[in-house]
């Protein structure tokens, strides 16, 4: 398989990972109570960055859950690599793990292989934030190949906080196709 992007107003593909505490977490379909769900894919444990990333994103939890966003956070990290950087973190939102080669490219993420300036040992993803709406259609994307380009969450905030004030429904940007 190869990598695919993942296109705005595309139908996001329903994925299925361990979450941390136990049970299946989906990908792509929002959990009761909510009818977006936000996807943040974090590189894991060795990430400092990403640690601190999840950790802001509990302050805006109590925001987006209020907009009715579900907030899930996914990583290729084993179990014990994510327990240990999620002791740090102490996350109010779903976690998910083992995200697999297959899952990331089904996702359109980029994927770094282990190598010697890394103390990682197997394939991870960069980061990336994906919205869906309550049909499962990604509204927004943002999908980076480095750790410190990724959405402000406070900028991510407004601009959800806007498109979910909106009395018609907020058109999916970007989506042209030629």
């Amino acid at each position: 398989m190869t990598t695919q992007k993942l296109q705005a107003g595309g139908v996001f593909p329903l994925l299925s990972l361990p979450k941390v505490g136990g049970g299946t977490l989906n990908l792509g379909t929002a959990a009761d109570g909510y009818d977006w769900q936000m996807i943040v894919v974090y590189r894991g444990k060795h990430c400092p960055i990403c640690t601190r990333y999840l950790s802001d994103l509990n302050a805006v939890l109590p925001d987006l859950n209020g907009m009715g966003i579900d907030v899930v956070a996914v990583s290729a990290d084993p179990e014990n690599l994510a327990l240990e950087q999620l002791a740090d973190v102490h996350p109010k939102f779903a976690v998910g793990y083992d995200l697999s080669i297959a899952q990331m490219q089904a996702m359109g993420l980029y994927i770094t292989a282990p190598n010697s300036r890394m103390p990682v040992v197997r394939h991870f993803a960069e980061p990336a934030v994906i919205v869906t709406d309550e049909t499962g259609h990604v509204k927004m994307i943002d999908i980076s190949n480095v750790p410190f380009m990724r959405p402000s969450l406070d900028s991510l905030t407004r601009g959800l906080r806007f498109v979910r004030s909106q009395t018609e429904p907020f058109p999916v940007t970007g989506s042209f196709a030629g």
